[in-house]
This record gives structure tokens, sequence and C-alpha cells, in this order.
């Protein structure tokens, strides 16, 4: 079947990579505008153009995937199918009734609709989560489902892990869409969550939640967005990674860091979050206990 992909993000390549090497390898990779990233605030293009190019793809990157240009080659590509995947930014009506849709959605919808499905399951605890092929529609993530397929949350998931894996998972179940098109099935409203965005507010550890809610959100932001903690003095220390701490620590107060006996310490709800790997401002990623030989002291001082 001929089609024509929509996607943005590294989580849109793997899905991209699997549709190409199946029999419904797109005519058309379309994908946002070139921006600036980096410290360097070079000029690049989004990690689905690379990835297009690179399998020798046609590439399209309009403004607005609304416009009537980029509407018009769309359908001079004659798809049978435009498949959608993390493309960040709404598709909107005509082009939603155009053509015949399938969207990659990473969560068991009706389950974690919108922009951050990965990570709110995890702060949730979620035990599973998976990947959802629907038709898009006017409602956020609200459209009928074709197919889904199940993945457990181990307990030391990160984002980075379990992220890839949904990413190939979403490749197999898409092309397995178009090969067999199975029938669509209304969303019901039981059941439906809203995940959003996840804001710098979030990025920050506060002690207003407890220890194994302030691990979930570690694993959750890491590796691409990053949680952080406060130092005193008002810097920001990144925290990779972390655990409950076990008894027999000096707990700090709900919110404060401190250093105790060579671990360093986050004082949540319940007791304490020890960080095991750190990143401090403008540095690399290293164990707490190699930061504490240079900050210990200053850190039991404020405890």
């Amino acid at each position: 079947m001929r089609t024509v992909y929509i996607g943005t993000s590294s989580f849109a390549v793997t899905v991209l990579e699997h549709l190409a090497r199946s029999a419904h390898s797109p005519a058309l990779v379309v994908t946002r505008p070139d921006a600036p990233r980096g410290r360097g605030r070079k000029l690049s293009p989004p990690p689905v153009a690379a990835a297009a190019r690179e399998l020798g793809l046609e590439v399209e990157q309009p403004h607005s995937v609304n416009s009537a240009d980029a509407r018009a080659r769309i359908a001079a590509a004659r798809p049978g199918a435009v498949c959608v995947c993390a493309f960040g930014a709404l598709l909107r009506e005509p082009l939603l009734s155009a053509h015949s849709m399938l969207n990659v959605h990473p969560s068991l919808l009706p389950r974690w609709r919108g922009a951050a499905p990965i990570e709110r399951a995890m702060e949730a605890g979620d035990a599973r989560t998976g990947v959802s092929i629907m038709r898009p529609t006017a409602e956020l993530d609200a459209g009928p489902v074709c197919a889904q397929a199940v993945e457990p949350i181990d307990p030391g998931d990160d984002f980075g892990a379990l992220s890839a894996r949904l990413a190939g998972l979403g490749g197999e179940l898409l092309v397995e869409a178009l090969d067999r098109r199975p029938p669509f099935v209304e969303q019901t409203p039981e059941g439906a969550t809203f995940a959003a965005k996840i804001s710098n507010e979030e990025r920050l550890l506060h002690g207003d939640l407890d220890a194994a809610a302030l691990e979930r959100r570690v694993r959750a932001l890491t590796p691409h967005v990053g949680a952080r903690v406060a130092l005193p003095g008002g810097e920001l220390l990144g925290v990779q990674r972390a655990r409950v701490a076990p008894a027999g620590h000096q707990v700090p107060p709900p919110g404060k860091l401190a250093a105790s006996d060579g671990h360093l310490l986050l004082g949540a709800q319940d007791g304490a979050l020890e960080l095991l790997q750190v990143k401090p401002a403008g540095g690399h990623v290293m164990d707490a206990s190699a930061y504490l030989r240079g900050r210990g002291a200053a850190l039991a001082e404020a405890a």
C-alpha cells in the first residue's frame, strides 16, 4: 500500500524504519521545519527528516502541515493511508478527513491521551502500558482504535529504555495494522486520563511527594528531559538515577538535600530519596559518591 508518513521525534524514527522495511514504505515523509538545537543553537533537521533522507525517502518540511500547499503535496503522493507518529503539532480539518489515517500512540487508550503518555504512566506507577493504533480526530487522542499491544513497565525502566521498546512495538503494530486492516472501535470515556506535557516545574524534585513517587519521576524524566534538585544557593543539580533510601540514614527535612554517611539524600514526605547519579550544571554525569567528594562538606553543613 502507498503511504505517507508524518512524524518528527526519535521515537517516530524507529516507527518509520519499520514502515520503510515493509510493503508499505512511504512515498513521502512529512516532518517539521529545521530548528535551532543544542547549546550552539545550530539550525538542524528534526530526527525524522535526517532518517528519511538516509533511507532515500522524499521529505517535505512545511511550515504548517494543515496548509493548502502541504495538503496538496500529501494528496499528490496518492496514499492509501497516512501514518502519523509523534509529529508534535495538531492535524486539523480538512486534512483529517481527506485520507485514511493511522496514528501510533504509546499508551493503552483511553488511558493517557496527550503529549507525555510514557512519562505519566511511569510516574503513576502503572504496571503496564503499550501502543495503540488509532484514527486521529479533532479531539486529542480520542479517535477509534484498531489495534493495541501491551508492554510491561519494569521496575528498573527509565524513559529511554521503555520508550525504545514501545517505539519498536509501535512500528511492528503499525505494519500489522496496514497488512490486516482491522476494524476501528470507538473509545469509551471510562478510564480516560490525560497525559499533560511535562512542565519545567515538574522537573524540579520537591519534598511534597513520597520517596517512591520521586524515584518514579526521576526514571520517567531520564534521559530526555531530566529531573533536577535545587542546591543550597539556588544552583540546580541534575538527577539521572535514584532510589528510595534504605533505613538507617539521618533523613533530611522534606525538600532538603544533605550528605549522610557518604550518601546523597533528598528529604521526602515519608523518608528520603537517595541520589545515585547526578549531573552538575555544565558538567558530566557522575556517581553521587564522586560528587560528594567535592561537595560533601558543604551539604553536611546545610543539613
